[in-house]
């Protein structure tokens, strides 16, 4: 019973993958169709904001590297 309530909510690594396959443009149809199913789409806004300041302090901490 437990494998099928996690894999029915979703689940963090299964929204991490699919927040950064968007940040890169790619994914599958039926893997994009399956987190349709199985992702939140809160979970999916949160991550997706983690990674763009995860993406933006990168590369703020990359420009500081080059220029000091």
């Amino acid at each position: 019973m437990m494998a099928g309530a996690s894999e029915q909510s979703g689940g963090l690594l299964r929204t991490v993958k699919a927040v950064a396959w968007s940040f890169l443009g790619l994914r599958a149809r039926q893997a994009h169709e399956q987190d349709v199913r199985h992702i939140k789409p809160l979970h999916l806004v949160a991550m997706g904001l983690v990674g763009v300041f995860l993406f933006v302090g990168g590369l703020m901490a990359f420009a500081h590297w080059m220029v000091a």
